[in-house]
């Protein structure tokens, strides 16, 4: 079957341009950037290259809808992003196209990221209206001492091209219902997801100023770096890499910003020996190959007990043999593209890498060319060692390095040793190993018994070098919020 792209049963969805200050606006040099189809290269369509004058212009906008937004009544708030929810879904399949063509995922995994994207609406508008203060009692007689939380102010985001629709309302849900107004800057290589859910957020009645969405391709530098810095903007939260994530930390201490950084992972998944093997290969499939690997909280080191490695290791590579590599729009197409070449490049030299110091392919192990140059298919190596690029680099694509081990103390250690704790994964049966092993792991998230970890109702984050902070669930508004104490005298 040739690759289509179906047509939006809404097609004013698509929009090749900024929203600022409630309308869609075009870079004022009039410049533009292309974004293209992973699966061909073909052109999808263009969007304003912003410099720094039209991100001041975004800031401006925001600044100016804060005071208001921030003091209308809570359960408007509310019944706003609760609107937004149901645009999302009554448009559900629309943002799910929009996914597929420019990240290039399959049509069944963006169905699935454009309900989960809806999902923290719903989720934030039911958090909105609980932002509870306290009553604290003084050890000072006659004072009263109470606390409020308060939206921290104007806010910017950084956006990832890995969920196009979900990472940006994982971030506006939260922010809207404190009271934020917001000033995000959408990765160059998905664009249009986004546009669209703002454009539902115009719809849904969203006030103007509220959110502001920009692109940028050539100036990325110059406006991560205004974001960062500007004095009105009081809060930055990134998702993206830990070298860009340190260098834009140093950029926001400029002026002590509040900020929260998720970054990069190298996930350990443990098979222990008791595990129930037709599961852990269930999970570790979920968990390696979700959107081809180009996920922060994939699988990227399997460690497998000694007495179990061959037996899993044949399980899993018969799982891997059974997909279906191609565009995402194509009927039973399993793995869609990698998002460009250059991260086709970066796998390959993990996998030679590998190779070349004892690693055996067992399946896959190269580009798919014939298909497209950001194909790759997807590979399992076996014979994995500590000296490998793969046990110590995120390799973001869809490559399962398979490393045997022998005690509990051991993988343990081995799972501990990298700068970054981001999320970990592990299957056994022994309940008094599960909990020591569930604490004892390094990582903001664990998974027992279970390749899947994301959940609007929990937190999500990392720590060590994946960063600070947590987005979804009940923790997730207190991003957005200060707490300001009052005490009352003389009483």
């Amino acid at each position: 079957m040739a690759h289509t792209v179906p047509p939006l049963k809404d097609p004013s969805l698509f929009i090749e341009k900024c929203f600022v200050d409630g309308e869609w606006a075009s870079a004022k040099s009039g410049e533009v950037f292309d974004i293209y189809d992973p699966s061909n290269g073909k052109l999808i369509g263009s969007c304003p290259d912003f410099n720094i004058a039209d991100t001041e212009r975004a800031i401006v906008a925001a600044r100016a809808a804060f005071p208001l937004f921030r003091s209308t009544p809570v359960r408007e708030r509310a019944r706003m992003l609760r609107r937004w929810y149901q645009l999302m879904v009554e448009n559900a399949e629309d943002i799910a196209t929009l996914i597929t063509w420019e990240n290039g995922k399959p049509l069944a995994d963006a169905r699935g990221e454009a309900t989960f994207a809806a999902n923290f609406l719903e989720w934030f508008s039911e958090e909105a209206s609980r932002v509870y203060g306290d009553t604290i009692p003084s050890s000072i007689p006659g004072n009263r001492v109470i606390t409020i939380k308060e939206p921290v102010g104007v806010c910017a985001f950084i956006t990832p091209w890995n969920f196009p629709a979900a990472m940006i309302t994982r971030k506006l849900g939260p922010a809207l219902a404190a009271g934020c107004t917001v000033v995000a800057k959408l990765a160059p290589e998905t664009p249009f997801t986004a546009n669209a859910i703002a454009e539902l957020a115009r719809r849904a009645g969203i006030p103007k100023g509220v959110i502001n969405l920009l692109t940028t391709n050539k100036n990325v530098t110059q406006v991560g770096e205004i974001l960062t810095t500007h004095p009105v903007i009081r809060k930055v939260s990134f998702t993206g890499s830990t070298p860009v994530g340190k260098l834009l930390m140093k950029q926001a201490s400029s002026t002590v910003k509040k900020v929260s950084w998720e970054l990069g992972g190298n996930a350990p998944f443990i098979v222990f020996d008791d595990a129930d093997i037709e599961g852990a290969v269930t999970g570790a499939i979920t968990s390696k190959f979700r959107s081809s690997g180009q996920t922060c909280v994939c699988a990227n080191r399997i460690y497998v007990q000694k007495g179990i490695y061959v037996k899993f290791a044949r399980k899993f590579a018969e799982k891997v043999k059974a997909f279906k590599v191609g565009p995402g729009f194509q009927d039973g197409v399993t793995h869609g593209p990698l998002i460009h070449s250059r991260a086709v490049d970066k796998v390959h030299q993990h996998v030679k890498d590998a190779q070349s110091k004892g690693a055996v392919v067992v399946i896959g192990g190269k580009k798919a060319n014939e298909l497209g140059e950001s194909f790759y298919y997807p590979t399992v190596l076996t014979n994995m060692t500590g000296n490998m690029r793969l046990a110590r680099e995120e390799t973001f694509g869809p490559v399962a390095g398979l490393f045997s081990f022998e005690t509990e103390k051991e993988v343990v250690e081995l799972a501990n040793c990298s700068d970054v704790g981001l999320a970990a994964y592990f299957y056994a049966s022994d309940v008094r190993r599960v909990m020591r092993v569930a604490e004892a792991l390094e990582v903001g998230m664990v998974g027992v018994n279970t390749g899947l970890i994301a959940d609007v109702a929990s937190p999500f984050g990392g720590i060590k070098e994946s960063g600070f902070g947590r987005e979804g669930s009940k923790y997730g508004i207190d991003e957005f919020l200060h707490v300001k104490t009052i005490t009352y005298g003389g009483i």
